[in-house]
């Protein structure tokens, strides 16, 4: 048997065995984990980028705990970050990944992803958790999973994500640095590198800052959408995407974040609050590709 058969049959076989351990737990026979930390006592936290660990170059994912001056990062896997990312451009594939699907299977058995968990570090490894809610049942549901699991997850059913506070002052110990031109996302907005390509297309000025691909929560209310150049974040220029996520973090602890932007032929000033926005919609598998700027 070839290589390329055994590795589907193998592929096959995991995904065949997390579907029946999921029914497992649904169904209460599959006993988990309790959580480390309660769930009031936890940090909401917003995915900013994937990013590399140090030395090590190892993917991580940056968290943003609203008036923090630092992201968190958390140790993934390399297609767990092509996930993440992938959500944070708000693409869906044609057919669907490992985690589209998980998250198509959740809708389809009317089974509600609410809440991911990162609630412990054991062994140098973060520990994670699902919280599902069914129809009729009073209690969640909670599985035990992997953090880089629960997150790509998260950003594809629309969940929020809360860190417990000893997670958030281990990870803040671990080196990283960014990726070049990557998506960023903070208060709500999703932003990516400006090329001169992309300027002409748009018909944008000649300033200097990034391209809005995509707005939600308070930020779209206001007016801001996909296409925008985003000029100021308390009165500095955003280089580069994430230096939009350092001026954001920058922002003094109780105040809001000052934005200006260009946006069809208008300069216009906006304030948001530095708390976490609701998480994105869940995606219609039927519907088509997000609309967001492509890049």
């Amino acid at each position: 048997m070839s290589r390329y058969w055994r590795s589907r049959r193998w592929c096959r076989g995991v995904a065949w065995l997390g579907l029946a351990t999921l029914a497992m737990a649904l169904s209460g026979a599959a006993a988990a984990r309790e959580l480390a930390v309660d769930p009031e006592a936890m940090v909401e936290v917003e995915v900013a980028t994937v990013g590399m660990a140090g030395m090590s170059g190892l993917p991580v994912v940056l968290l943003r705990e609203p008036g923090a001056r630092e992201v968190v990062p958390i140790f993934i896997g390399p297609h767990e970050a092509g996930a993440i990312l992938r959500g944070l451009h708000g693409e869906r594939s044609r057919r669907p990944r490992t985690h589209e699907l998980l998250g198509d299977v959740l809708a389809g058995i009317e089974v509600s992803l609410e809440r991911v968990y990162v609630d412990a570090i054991v062994d140098s490894t973060f520990l994670g958790m699902l919280e599902l809610r069914l129809e009729g049942r009073s209690e969640p549901v909670r599985i035990d999973s992997r953090p880089s699991d629960a997150i790509a997850l998260a950003l594809n059913a629309g969940a929020s994500i809360h860190v417990a506070p000893q997670v958030l002052e281990a990870a803040r110990e671990i080196e990283y640095q960014g990726l070049e031109d990557q998506v960023v996302a903070a208060l709500g907005i999703t932003v990516t590198p400006l090329d001169e390509d992309l300027r002409e297309a748009l018909e944008l000025p000649d300033d200097e800052g990034v391209l809005v691909s995509e707005a939600r929560g308070a930020a779209a209310e206001a007016g801001l959408a996909p296409g925008a150049l985003l000029l100021e974040v308390n009165g500095e220029v955003p280089t580069t995407p994430l230096r939009f996520l350092e001026l954001v973090r920058d922002t003094p602890r109780g105040e809001k974040a000052r934005l200006r932007y260009w946006q069809e032929g208008e300069t216009h000033d906006l304030e948001l609050s530095t708390d976490v926005p609701d998480p994105r919609p869940r995606q219609d598998p039927s519907d088509e590709p997000s609309s967001g700027i492509r890049t």
